[in-house]
């Protein structure tokens, strides 16, 4: 079975901060929106801003976290697996941008089976977000 993009909508609670966030900052290209929703390209998949300001709490969605490789990891989260090269890139302009980590840029179960480069951070409606790379992408499901 060949990869499919796949969709996921979240909550906002300003469409001109998370246009500003996801299409400027992280480059996700704009597609479809209206005054309730934006689509977003996020490398290949398609997520969408929902103007939902009683669901974007940040304040609330700091509560939980599970114990990953001795960081917090905030549940829940979404992102995507990118090349180490991208990871690189993003790390930095992230870094340049001012972004507050979560979890700061690091290697996870360095020197392990399923080894990878992760950081954690939040858009401006509280929602968390990961983005990892694999020097080897086929450690990906290692255990």
């Amino acid at each position: 079975m060949s990869l499919r993009p796949f969709h996921l909508a979240f909550p906002v609670h300003n469409l001109a901060e998370a246009r500003a966030f996801y299409g400027r900052l992280l480059g996700c290209r704009e597609g479809r929106s209206s005054d309730e929703w934006i689509d977003f390209d996020f490398y290949g998949h398609q997520i969408v801003a929902h103007l939902a300001p009683g669901e974007a709490d940040a304040r609330t969605r700091d509560a939980a976290r599970n114990q990953v490789d001795g960081h917090g990891v905030p549940v829940p989260h979404f992102g995507v697996v990118l090349t180490m090269e991208d990871w690189q890139a993003l790390a930095e302009r992230l870094k340049s941008a001012g972004v507050e980590f979560v979890i700061e840029p690091t290697i996870r179960f360095k020197g392990k089976r399923g080894e990878q480069a992760t950081m954690f951070f939040r858009d401006p409606s509280g929602n968390a977000l990961e983005m990892k790379a694999f020097a080897d992408d086929a450690m990906l499901f290692e255990t």
